[in-house]
């Protein structure tokens, strides 16, 4: 007698699900921070309860839908708030052949003479169970999207897990095409959704008796997304068998913002030997030779402002970042992740780790370094500080007594310390307690609204910076006197004005501002789950915010000419953001060699490795970043990266955005 397959076993059993409801916590870090309430209705319907608070931020929907035979949506209705608040009234409908959708940035209405799937932009976690169900029916193992695209699913085996009444089966499945990277979810035996985490366990969603199984969950995940991941590596690294001369190239210095053209780098293993004008270079015989035909030449760039997951790593390297700083992720795995950027089993820059430490709270970061005593504050910042972490990032709901207990410790053992200016304190009062940084722009102008705004834990640090951010000038007294303090005490600011770009933008667009010109190559799916969103606007209050960016960017320039150093940072999509983040600081008024600066020789002296990195001259590590156009002349041309190397290996980005999903880039075009 020959035994039946497990995924015919699974689709039976999936056939025969009972009607029921199915609570699941979502955890930030392993904190509770919401639920997911599940109710099958008869065999066909679904009623979901989705809320989670992030900080005061967070999703609260209430969604149903209808399913046919095949698992596909027939019928779909969401409404309550996104992440940012923003209202949420999704629908979607299949009558007689013909496919209707309408959300906030949406509105289809086709015929669909084959199966497809209505991946909803407002969905709960649930959905991905039911994605991942439709396309174990049908054929393949692959579906096309509405509004566009293709998923597909694959087999990544089981996980045996102790549940509450003895052993669980969970099998874990891998679904393409609806990111950069394979989306996992995890199935019962009967077909029901067990476990969705995202962010390699930063969110995770699970019903109770699978918390304590949390661990093994994800675990399991990182290491199927290591093995995809070193198979990019191995296909998309170049290592010269000999020495590498890049001939003919416009070689940019950050020491004295000058661009040298008919200039010839030679390197050697993963350092520079030699920079000089070409007819001084003599090219090795063994030597690979790169001809830049007279395209720029600059240091690798830094992004400040990370938090990697997926396929953060890749996305960096593709956008020309070859260095950077994380300031908050899991501890359970990200110092693996970092370790094999190191080794080249993971395409990634070179991060500099922070750890991440708040309060106890409603609005508690997602952290377990959750501190309320001097002793637990203590204890924190020396685990990150033996476990190779080079800065602590401290937040809102941290008591601000506890602040200089932690700078002290840190700056003890050798560590920066920055972070969100806790609730209830000022800017000024954080810099005079030890912080050498400061983490976004609005916290500069909450400064300037303190003590009127104390509670910032919430979304008034966003609400009152859409609302008064005009109000505060350069030119006023007490403005240009905070600006000579933080010159004077040597504060750092990273201020992400590509974020606060995207939460001015437009509510009915999903796509932040700066990445308007690379949108239309991303996937299908990507490009409908962009961002944080825009922020939502008041009534009466529709001037104060038109007015509020443009104040942040006039500011930004301000501080840059006071004296305050900036780094610049995204907080968002790897790569791609950190080149609208220059464009923004070029449109600001900072010099263009200024910007580039900024993103080069100046996070490298800060965190102290200019040593190695931040300028291209011998002795140096051999990170670089060619680009075909003249960011000198246009900002805008820091997009059209073509070669990248990192310790001398060379990366080609064309290759790995196609292995990301990414259509390739128009030619150039003069302008």
């Amino acid at each position: 007698m020959h035994k039946l397959p497990v995924w015919l076993l699974l689709l039976a059993a999936m056939t025969a699900h009972a009607a029921g409801a199915r609570e699941d916590h979502v955890l930030l870090q392993g904190n509770n921070a919401g639920k997911q309430i599940v109710t099958a209705v008869g065999t066909d319907r679904t009623r979901v309860e989705y809320h989670y608070n992030d900080r005061g931020r967070g999703d609260e929907i209430k969604a149903q839908w209808r399913l046919d035979g095949n698992g596909l949506l027939v019928e779909y209705q969401a409404r309550g708030k996104n992440y940012t608040k923003a209202k949420v009234d999704e629908t979607f409908a299949l009558r007689d052949g013909r496919a209707r959708w309408n959300n906030a940035s949406e509105q289809g209405d086709q015929a669909l003479p084959s199966p497809a799937f209505f991946m909803p932009i407002s969905a709960p976690p649930e959905m991905q169970g039911v994605l991942a169900r439709a396309l174990l029916k049908a054929p393949g193992q692959r579906l096309a999207l509405l509004p566009s695209g293709e998923a597909r699913v694959e087999s990544a085996g089981t996980l045996r897990v102790q549940g509450q009444h003895g052993p669980v089966e969970l099998s874990h499945y891998r679904m393409s095409g609806l990111g950069f990277t394979p989306a996992s979810v995890w199935l019962h035996a009967d077909g029901s959704t067990a476990a969705v985490t995202y962010a390699s366990g930063w969110v995770a969603v699970l019903p109770e008796e699978l918390k304590p199984s949390l661990p093994q969950i994800v675990a399991a995940q990182e290491r199927a997304d290591a093995e995809w991941s070193a198979r990019l590596a191995r296909d998309l690294t170049h290592q010269p068998k000999g020495p590498l001369l890049i001939r003919n190239a416009r070689v940019f210095d950050p020491r004295d913002l000058a661009a040298t053209p008919g200039t010839s780098v030679l390197v050697e293993g993963e350092r520079i030997i030699r920079v000089a004008a070409d007819a001084l270079i003599e090219a090795p015989a063994n030597a690979e030779v790169i001809d830049a035909n007279g395209r720029f030449l600059l240091p690798g760039l830094w992004d400040v402002h990370k938090h990697y997951a997926e396929a953060d790593g890749p996305l960096d390297i593709a956008g020309g970042v070859t260095s950077s700083r994380d300031l908050a992720n899991n501890t359970d795995n990200f110092i693996a992740r970092v370790k094999r950027f190191d080794a080249g089993t993971e395409i990634g820059p070179r991060v500099s780790m922070a750890g991440f430490i708040d309060g106890p709270g409603p609005y508690a970061g997602p952290t377990r370094m959750l501190v309320s005593t001097p002793e637990e504050a203590r204890k924190a910042v020396d685990w990150y500080a033996d476990h190779g972490y080079v800065q602590i990032k401290t937040y809102s709901s941290l008591k601000p007594e506890l602040f200089p207990v932690i700078a002290d410790r840190a700056h003890a053992r050798g560590l920066r310390v920055s972070g969100h200016v806790p609730a209830f304190v000022s800017a000024q009062q954080f810099v005079e307690g030890g912080a050498d940084e400061i983490q976004h722009i609005n916290f500069i102008f909450l400064n300037f609204m303190y003590p009127r705004v104390q509670e910032t834990r919430n979304m008034k640090r966003l609400t009152e910076i859409g609302e008064h951010a005009y109000e505060y000038t350069p030119e006023q007294p007490q403005v240009r006197d905070f600006i000579a303090f933080l010159k004077r005490h040597h504060t750092v600011l990273d201020p992400t004005l590509a974020v606060f770009e995207d939460l001015s933008g437009d509510p009915n667009d999903p796509v932040p501002p700066g990445l308007r010109p690379i949108a239309a190559r991303l996937p299908p799916q990507v490009q409908r789950d962009f961002g944080f969103g825009a922020l939502p606007v008041p009534k009466a209050h529709e001037d104060a915010y038109a007015k509020a960016f443009p104040a942040l960017m006039r500011m930004v320039k301000a501080l840059h000419d006071g004296g305050v150093t900036l780094m610049p940072g995204t907080d968002g999509l790897a790569g791609y953001l950190l080149h609208a983040e220059l464009e923004i600081y070029a449109r600001a008024g900072i010099p263009n060699a200024e910007v580039l600066r900024l993103a080069t020789l100046t996070p490298a002296q800060v965190m102290g490795v200019d040593k190695d990195r931040g300028v291209i001259a011998p002795g140096k590590l051999a990170d670089m970043v060619l680009v075909d156009g003249d960011p000198l002349s246009d900002m805008r041309d820091i997009r059209n990266v073509d070669v990248v190397l990192k310790g001398g290996k060379v990366f080609d980005p064309a290759a790995i955005e196609q292995a990301l999903g990414i259509q390739p880039r128009k030619p150039v075009q003069a302008r």
